[in-house]
This record gives structure tokens, sequence and C-alpha cells, in this order.
């Protein structure tokens, strides 16, 4: 039922530290019909009383003025600050667009489909198994839910979807024989622009914010703070690195030809660990291996990011440190006890567990984001290219602000050890104030253009489709 009732209310107004993000402020006794209009337009609950609009494509104002216009048909009071007005009126054009056929509509459809993509990594709609840079952008290789498997390519509000493929395998095997060695882990590092849209709705005081919204003051100054291990900055990884080394005069290290590569191996020649000291925050960091015997396969391997918090990969060396290395599997016949063992300090710290298909999630309870997840397709195949189990932290698992991955047949003993320092551990996190990134050059003030119906325009990029 419409909330027709005169106390219904909605103020929306610019976020005073995320420019271009919006902050809708709701008050009224009946707000059922605010919050579902504000829902279907991209808003986001950031508290009982505030909902916010942040984009990929920096376009909050144009759609915060749909929003207003839907609110008012319902009958509901609707207030637009002035700053946020005024953005609405100045008509926005993006410097050095390439796709220069488009009018100014076109490029909203192409932003409105990349945030879509955008949308559907964060909620774990589609998997990120693979990315590349082609040498003028990134691309990658993902998997929606339930669906086909896509090759994506670009980014920000320039990613489409490039071509299709009827199974994982098909796009993963066809994504390798186009990028070959530039092919990487995992989904790509979050530009500038992901991760200022991901501290937009990461801000815990998004209420106050809205109060002093479009207020001009002194930004908040950077602070630390004691946040859950999967909460907190990644640390000093060369630091970690050195101080295993002296501690553990089993391992020895050497360099490699390349300068940037550093390797550790164990003296019985089973274990290995690959530092790359290039890497930042979520290129793979850390590559890790064990064998049987000098001479045979691989036995298990996993990777960490950059930007996983020291302790955590901290966690896994001492593991190796203390021979855990191997142990009970998850190819065994003892699989449910391998994982209830390996698990055990995530269910006695009461975190959420789920069962989704074939993934099993324990996510960290509060407000900080984190989880553990295994997958039970990649654990019945060694020599499967996705991990068998994922230990992240950020907005979500398949799109993470720090990934440490291990593949099947890791040790039950090894995984506990992550699992309990990421149950049990604290660490530190500096908060900075944010700066305003605009993506466009002013011009011209124009009343904002209707909606525009969606298009299929990816097919005008290059790529391959089936």
């Amino acid at each position: 039922m419409p909330d027709t009732t005169p106390d219904a209310h909605v103020r929306l107004a610019l976020h005073p530290q995320h420019p271009s993000a919006v902050v809708a402020t709701l008050t009224g006794p009946t707000l059922h019909t605010a919050r579902a209009t504000l829902a279907s337009e991209g808003f986001r609950p950031a508290s009982d009383d505030t909902m916010l609009l942040v984009r990929i494509d920096h376009e909050e104002p144009y759609y915060a003025n749909i929003t207003a216009n839907l609110l008012r048909d319902t009958g509901i009071t609707v207030d637009i600050s002035d700053q946020l007005q005024e953005e609405i009126d100045t008509e926005w054009t993006w410097a050095d667009h390439p796709m220069t056929w488009l009018d100014r509509d076109g490029i909203r459809l192409v932003s409105a489909d990349a945030q879509k993509i955008h949308d559907d990594i964060q909620s774990g709609r589609l998997t990120i198994h693979l990315h590349a840079h082609d040498g003028h952008t990134t691309v990658a290789v993902g998997t929606y839910q339930h669906a086909e498997s896509v090759h994506l390519h670009g980014e920000n509000h320039l990613r489409v979807v490039s071509g299709s493929y009827d199974t994982p395998g098909e796009a993963i095997t066809d994504f390798e024989r186009l990028y070959g060695d530039a092919v990487r882990p995992g989904p790509p590092p979050p530009t500038d622009t992901e991760q200022q849209a991901a501290q937009a709705l990461a801000g815990n005081s998004t209420s106050e914010a809205a109060i002093a919204a479009d207020a001009p003051g002194k930004p908040p100054a950077s602070k630390t703070e004691l946040v859950p291990v999967y909460a907190a900055d990644p640390g000093d990884h060369e630091g970690l690195l050195d101080t295993f080394l002296e501690e553990q005069g089993e391992w020895e290290k050497y360099r490699t030809w390349e300068d940037s590569t550093t390797v550790a191996n164990h003296e019985s020649l089973t274990l290995r660990a690959i530092f790359d000291h290039d890497a930042v925050w979520r290129e793979t960091k850390w590559t890790f291996a064990a064998y049987e015997t000098p001479v045979s396969d691989r036995l298990w391997h996993g990777t960490a990011t950059a930007s996983t918090p020291t302790a955590i990969v901290s966690a896994l060396l001492d593991a190796v440190a203390t021979e855990n290395a191997w142990g009970r599997n998850l190819s065994t016949s003892a699989t449910e006890t391998a994982i209830t063992e390996a698990t055990s300090p995530l269910t006695d710290a009461e975190w959420k567990h789920t069962i989704d298909g074939r993934y099993i999630t324990w996510q960290a309870p509060g407000p900080q984001e984190g989880g553990v997840q295994f997958d039970a397709f990649a654990a019945q195949r060694a020599d499967s290219p996705l991990p068998a189990w994922t230990i992240w932290g950020g907005h979500a698992v398949h799109q993470p602000a720090w990934a440490l991955q291990l593949s099947a047949n890791a040790p039950a003993a090894l995984v506990q050890y992550i699992t309990f320092e990421m149950a049990e551990g604290q660490g530190t996190r500096l908060v900075r104030p944010a700066t305003p990134d605009g993506p466009a050059l002013h011009t011209t003030p124009a009343p904002a253009p209707a909606p525009a119906a969606a298009s299929p325009l990816a097919a005008q990029l290059p790529g391959r489709s089936r």
C-alpha cells in the first residue's frame, strides 16, 4: 500500500565524504513503499532510516532524480538538497570516452550494463575464476549461478560481456588459450573506483553522514582502530618473510633470475614458498606447494594475495613449520570428518554456516565481513583449477578485499590453523578520509533526460560469443 501519510518523507543529499554517492534519509511511521522504491533504483540499506546509492559510473544524481519522481508518484514527500539538485541539473560528459559513436543516452546504457555486472560479482551471482591484462585493459572469465559462463572485457563503467559459453570448462579453456601466460587466478584487483564504492558502502556512520550531508567541514583525520583479523590492513609481508626465514633454520631462501621473486625451500625439498616482491593489492603475493617426496607430483598448493593480513599468512606458515603440511585431506573417505576438524574454530565461535549447492560457507558475525568457503566440487579433483578452500575478507567471497586459497588435498590440520586465526585473531586498520573522484568534466546545465531502455551494446565490442 503506498505510503500516503503526510509524515512519510525522504530527503536526498550528496554524501559528504563520497561524492557522487547519494544518501537517502527516511522519516515517518510507514515507509515500506519508500524503502522498496529506493531499493528498486539501486539504493542499499545502511540503517533503519538511511539508504545509500553508490555506483561505479558516478551517475548517482541522475538515478536519484528518477527515484525522486517515482517516490512522488506514490504520494511520498521528497526533499532534494541544493547541492544534489545542482548536480542533477548539470549534465556530465565523459572525457575521452572510447565509444565515440555513442550519444549520452547510449553511454548511460553501457554504464548500466557495467553496473549490473559489478553488482552481480559483489552479490556472488557471478563467480570470477581467472583474470588477465590483454595489453589494453582487464579481461576475466566467470560463471553465473545456475546459468552460463562468460568472458568479461574492460573495467568500471566500460566492462561488458564479450562472450558466453555453456560450461565453465569451455570458458576457462578458451580464456587460457586467448591470454596464455597473462592469466592469473581469481578476480582482478579492484580499481580505485571500485575501492571507493566499497568504502562508501562499508561506512558505519552513514546516519551521521546523512545529517551532515552537503555541510562544509574539515574531513576527518586518519585513525587506527582494532578490528577482527579478517578486516585488518595487510601489514608488512616483506618483514613476515624475513622473520620466518630467520626463525626457521630448516628453510633457506634464494633469488631467481627474476629480481622480483624469492623462493623459500624446506631442507626436505618437499615444501616451497614463492614470494613476489612486486605484487600489490589483490595480486598473488605468496604461492605455496607441498610434495610427498622431492620427486613426486605436487600434493597441494595455495596462494595468498598481497592484501591478505599478515596474521593469516603467518598462521599458514606456522602450520607448515610444525609439519602440518601433510595429514588428513579432503580427497579421502573421511571428507566430512576432515571438514569438521578444519572448521571447528569457526563452529566454536558461532560463525554463520550455510550450504548452497556445492558450496559450504562460514560467515563471520558482526559488522565486518569475512568468511571461509569450501567447494565440494573442486575438492573431488586434485588437479582442479578451482580452489577447494577460499579464506577471505571483504564484501563478498567472489569479490574479496583479500583471499587465501588452498587446493584439494590441503590437510585439515593446516586449514584449522588458519580458521582459528580467522575466528580469534585481531589486527589494526587505518581509517583514512575519502577523497572525491569524478569521472568527467562539467558542461552546460541541462534537464536530466528520462531513463532509457536497456540495449545490447556489448555486441559492438571485440570478443567471442557463442
